[in-house]
């Protein structure tokens, strides 16, 4: 008896700090403010806020006039409301709660039927620290739903569930106006109807060649639930538009040539490791079994292709390896029910304990003062305030990190560039780095040309260059500079 109520302690705690930790972190640390995608979210979902519409062009940029689709507005729109209620609070908050949600789905994939509780324990945590830097961005909502959808799939497979699929549709349907990267989930729908035809296939021939636990599910059910979630991702204000700058957005040539996180990855990281060693468990858990999980099979192979080329998508192939681990890996003959089964009880308190732990983590965040001065150590808020104090001559140029911050916080400058890869397109970005970059003169791009007032990293090329050059200095006059960013003025 005392050996069994140590265990169910052992394994709330455990539960409570996994599905916390992660939480507590962000109170501490504040991670949300290094995120240069946030403010440009912020910015939009003000304008939407306020405007009760949708933006179609390029608003609080330099090129208003290009067209612009905001793929991620209701997500813009919700955390604009959030600020209206807690001000910068919001930032690191909302990033609590994706991090504690997404814990918790991690855990259900890694935790099938019959699987120990200490294996799931064990790789959630691992996704939680392969896929630690996450941020409040519209994309960390396109992982958590792709986790929901795989764990949807995965059930309704191995139970023969297919009511587990009727909430696929609505999935999309909100995915759709969260996040572009639903095309993720609609690849990964597709591979599961492959499956499904595949394996009906060799059901009549060589039935052998399927895993014992994979239950067959009704095809038709499955292709109507396929079609209509289809069709629930038009369901936006831009409808089938929203998808024309799908390939833009996601996988820009200009941003494989200038953004590190598209590269593929290094292994200098110790997450890069962890992540091939969950993989390569995965595959080995597949070959290990005596007959054939195709659609395990597929979105792996499918994820790992993705996730080692572009390091910003590892989370393609992590999920899914999960995934098959939780399902494929025994390290036992048999697992004790105690191992593989958590009491109603147990669970009710784990939920109290995380929201507890939550509400504490969330009143040690600092006033809005003090938030301000930890946003002023990555963007430049002092630069801001000085431009705007002395009202420095527009058109602005800035640096490329910075573009969505500026948007926000110095709304009467409209931006040179900024985060949003979709609304530039190749052909200006890779005209922006390249002078920047310090690859062509100035004169070469016309939005640096006719720049008045610029507003540089301290330490970048760029910003060395007009204060060393004294071709560019005679031009550029520096009007205000401190530790991280310097403001010049055409002369």
């Amino acid at each position: 008896m005392t050996g069994k109520l140590t265990r169910r302690v052992a394994q709330t705690v455990a539960l409570t700090m996994l599905f916390s930790v992660s939480a507590v972190y962000e109170s501490v640390h504040l991670s949300a403010f290094s995120s240069a995608y946030v403010w440009m979210h912020l910015r939009a979902g003000t304008w939407i806020l306020a405007n009760h519409s949708v933006p179609r062009s390029g608003l609080f940029s330099q090129h208003a006039n290009l067209p612009w689709h905001d793929a991620s507005w209701l997500f813009d729109a919700v955390l604009a409301a959030l600020y209206q209620l807690l001000g910068l609070r919001a930032l690191p908050i909302l990033l609590m709660s994706l991090k504690v949600a997404f814990a918790a789905i991690v855990f259900l994939l890694a935790r099938a039927k019959g699987q120990s509780i200490w294996i799931a324990i064990f790789l959630s945590a691992a996704v939680q620290y392969v896929l630690g830097g996450l941020q409040p961005a519209a994309y960390v909502v396109s992982i958590l739903l792709f986790a929901v959808e795989l764990h949807l799939l995965v059930e309704s497979r191995r139970s023969g569930n297919v009511r587990l699929l009727f909430w696929l549709p609505p999935l999309f349907l909100a995915w759709a106006n969260l996040h572009i990267q639903v095309v993720a989930g609609l690849i990964l729908m597709g591979l599961f109807v492959v499956a499904l035809l595949v394996e009906f296939a060799l059901r009549k021939r060589q039935a052998h060649w399927l895993s014992a636990g994979i239950q067959p599910l009704p095809l038709e059910t499955v292709a109507i639930v396929a079609v209509v979630s289809v069709m629930a991702t038009l369901a936006n204000p831009y409808g089938y538009r929203l998808f024309a700058a799908v390939s833009t957005e996601l996988y820009s040539a200009a941003a494989f040539k200038n953004f590190t996180e598209m590269a593929s990855m290094s292994f200098r990281r110790p997450q890069d490791f962890v992540l091939m060693l969950v993989v390569m468990a995965a595959f080995l858990a597949l070959g290990r079994k005596r007959s054939l999980e195709l659609f395990g099979l597929m979105v792996l192979i499918v994820g790992t292709l993705v996730a080692f080329r572009i390091q910003r998508d590892s989370w393609l192939a992590l999920l899914p390896a999960v995934a098959v681990l939780g399902g494929g890996v025994r390290w036992k003959s048999e697992i004790p029910p105690e191992e593989s089964t958590l009491p109603q009880k147990d669970g009710a308190w784990v939920a109290l304990l995380v929201l507890l732990v939550f509400a504490a983590a969330a009143l040690r965040i600092p006033r809005e003062d003090a938030l301000t001065a930890k946003v002023a150590e990555n963007f430049p808020v002092n630069a801001s305030s000085y431009i705007r104090e002395n009202h420095l001559p527009p058109p602005l140029l800035n640096a490329y990190p910075w573009g969505g911050f500026l948007a926000w916080y110095l709304p009467e400058y409209p931006v040179a560039i900024d985060t949003r890869v979709e609304l530039y397109g190749d052909d200006i970005l890779a005209s922006y780095f390249t002078v920047t970059n310090g690859k062509e003169r100035l004169e070469a791009d016309a939005t640096v040309a006719n720049a008045r007032t610029l507003i540089l990293v301290r330490q970048s090329a760029m910003a060395k260059a007009l204060v060393n050059l004294p071709a560019l200095s005679a031009q550029y006059r520096l009007v205000y500079s401190d530790n991280l960013a310097s403001v010049f003025v055409r002369r």
